[in-house]
């Protein structure tokens, strides 16, 4: 299959018109004359993922987080991006991205988070899309029956894959859950947001110290932290699914979701109590 009709499955899927104006999405590098048989889904375009690429022989990898957020002005193997850009044309492997379209979709980043994490049933944005009310940033959804937070973090963490972050929670350990909101990747420009829809818990990564203690003081619903990286591997499987059923011809695709862990954090430590 051509990597010029890879790409527009893709782009079916995931329209790049749907992404963040500050965003980078699409096609990094590739010929879109190339053949593609393999492809290879990560959350980080690093360069472990870029050796697992070409031991397994892939063509086309596909990351969820862009390669060049911002502007260069060179890409010489000088540089770590540098180098991997130029591996990746060297042996024939291309690069795409799909980042906050990917985070919008429906289904999309949230919702395999939603699931991963055991929300069933009917799930709903926290900022539904202005053209698409079905579609948007974040997951609303409801557990089979209600936990404690306690309970719940242990389930989200048994339903995500390891990290040394692991998860955190803030909240009474007793509190009931049973309406949660979920964003994949950073959430807390979703706080207020969150706060207002009268969910129980909300996970999401990345909350910082001041802002997740003044949510707290406010009395607004329990927070649980994850690993970034964690929150977004998920959608993985689902985007190759998706993939590989866009048409006749992409059900002949080999896809591979890459189990590498890329978080940032690579160590975990606790001091004597």
């Amino acid at each position: 299959m051509r990597l010029s009709h890879v790409i527009a499955a893709l782009d079916e899927l995931y329209p790049p018109s749907w992404a963040e104006s500050w965003d980078a999405v699409g096609l990094v590098c590739g010929d879109p004359d190339q053949e593609v048989g393999r492809v290879l889904l990560a959350v980080d375009p690093v360069a472990a993922v870029v050796d697992e690429a070409l031991e397994w022989g892939a063509d086309l990898v596909v990351c969820h987080h862009p390669l060049l957020l911002r502007g260069v002005h060179s890409v010489a193997a000088t540089t770590p991006k540098g180098r991997l850009v130029h591996r990746m044309i060297a042996n024939g492997v291309a690069l795409h991205t799909a980042h906050t379209n990917a985070d919008v979709a429906d289904p999309g980043v949230s919702d395999a988070l939603a699931r991963a994490v055991g929300l069933t049933g009917e799930l709903r944005p926290i900022v539904p899309a202005a053209d698409d009310p079905r579609r948007g940033l974040g997951r609303i959804g409801e557990l089979d029956a209600p936990v404690t937070l306690r309970e719940f973090t242990r389930r989200a963490a048994a339903g995500l894959p390891s990290t040394a972050w692991g998860l955190r929670a803030a909240g009474d350990p007793d509190r009931a859950v049973r309406t949660v909101a979920v964003c994949g990747g950073a959430g807390d420009s979703l706080l207020d947001t969150v706060r207002a829809a009268g969910v129980d818990a909300y996970l999401t990564a990345d909350l910082r110290h001041h802002p997740a203690s003044e949510f707290a003081e406010h009395g607004g619903p329990a927070l649980v932290d994850a690993a970034h990286w964690a929150t977004e591997w998920p959608w993985l499987a689902d985007a190759a699914r998706r993939l590989t059923a866009a048409a006749p011809e992409a059900g002949k695709l080999e896809t591979r979701v890459s189990t590498l862990v890329t978080d940032a954090w690579s160590l975990h430590a606790e001091g004597e109590q």
